[in-house]
């Protein structure tokens, strides 16, 4: 157990060795930080803190830094978020509200982050196949034409035309956006499209063909996967600040090329509960250099998707943490509004 004066000594570690990016010594932490100790008890608690793995000593002579687990303390420990400035919740508000789709609004979401944190910022696009439809309409463009546009409560919007062996009047046609809004409005998408292909069924014989031929083009649309394994990434330029740049860096980057590899590291998004992984915690041993900085999001009960910051294990946690979890719940408040 660590008592709550090395916890101070280990917290004051870590915001210099942040901020300085230089080993720190002992008469760096008592000029610094009032502990209101003595340096030779500073120095005393610095040894009981490298004995029990929470920092070491990179060189001989050199200062301590933080080791994945005491930057896994530091952050247990942390009793409150860093609020975020006004200027920093106004610039949320102003970014975020101008997206006018929801493509920009990952977009601006990962720049957002990667501006706040400084750190690189990955988005992951809402996964369709927990979506709910907020609305079909069937648009005739000719007697034989159909143009079909599916909303989801992500915002996503799919069109499709549906070339008909046969005319539709206007009035089976507004009998037929009744029948499909009833059947799937409200529903996730695996469901709806199960309770569209009864629909024909129901119908009059002459309407059998034309209402197939619509639930179709339908349930193509619902099964478009496209999206459940896109991300958006912003903010690479920042590991230029980094020096470590072979055990950190290069591989970081080589990841950043991978989709998948970046889903893993955002690891599930069915919580919105904040998630640090740090070092060695990560589920990829070339990445043992970086931490992670994820939660998920979407309106409700509905978690669409993860976004979060990569970096290096020296980083801000504090700010970090609460950017994302600001960004977060920005975003998921912008796709519930949508879905009113």
């Amino acid at each position: 157990m660590v008592d709550d004066r090395k916890l101070d000594v280990l917290r004051a570690i870590v915001e210099d060795y942040v901020a300085t990016e230089e080993p720190v010594g002992s008469k760096a932490l008592v000029e610094r930080h009032g502990l209101g100790v003595s340096p030779a008890t500073v120095r005393n608690d610095m040894a009981a803190l490298e004995d029990e793995g929470y920092i070491h000593q990179p060189h001989t002579s050199a200062g301590r830094v933080p080791t994945d687990k005491g930057y896994r303390l530091f952050v247990d420990k942390l009793g409150t978020l860093k609020p975020m400035s006004t200027a920093e919740r106004r610039a949320i508000a102003t970014l975020l509200d101008g997206a006018v789709d929801l493509d920009d609004v990952v977009q601006r979401s990962v720049r957002l982050l990667s501006q706040l944190t400084r750190q690189v910022a990955i988005v992951q696009y809402p996964t369709l196949s927990r979506s709910t439809v907020r609305h079909i309409e069937l648009v005739s463009l000719t007697p034989t034409r159909v143009m079909l546009i599916l909303i989801l409560s992500t915002g996503r919007v799919e069109q499709r035309l549906v070339e008909l062996d046969a005319p539709v009047v206007d009035s089976d046609l507004a009998e037929l956006r009744v029948a499909v809004n009833q059947a799937s409005v409200g529903v996730q998408i695996a469901a709806a499209a199960i309770a569209l292909c009864d629909l024909p069924d129901g119908v009059r014989p002459e309407q059998a063909d034309s209402t197939r031929a619509i639930v179709g083009a339908l349930t193509e649309a619902m099964s478009d996967h496209r999206n459940d394994e896109r991300v958006a990434v912003g903010g690479t330029a920042n590991l230029a600040r980094y020096g470590d740049f072979d055990t950190a860096v290069r591989p970081l980057l080589e990841a950043l090329e991978e989709h998948v590899v970046l889903l893993k590291l955002l690891g599930e998004s069915g919580t919105d509960a904040l998630r640090v992984r740090i070092g060695h915690e990560g589920p990829y041993s070339e990445l043992a250099a970086t931490s992670v900085v994820a939660t998920g999001y979407g309106p409700q009960e509905f978690h669409l998707g993860s976004l979060g910051v990569v970096g290096p294990t020296r980083m801000d946690y504090p700010g970090s943490m609460a950017a994302v979890r600001a960004v977060a719940r920005y975003v998921s408040r912008i796709l519930d509004e949508g879905n009113q």
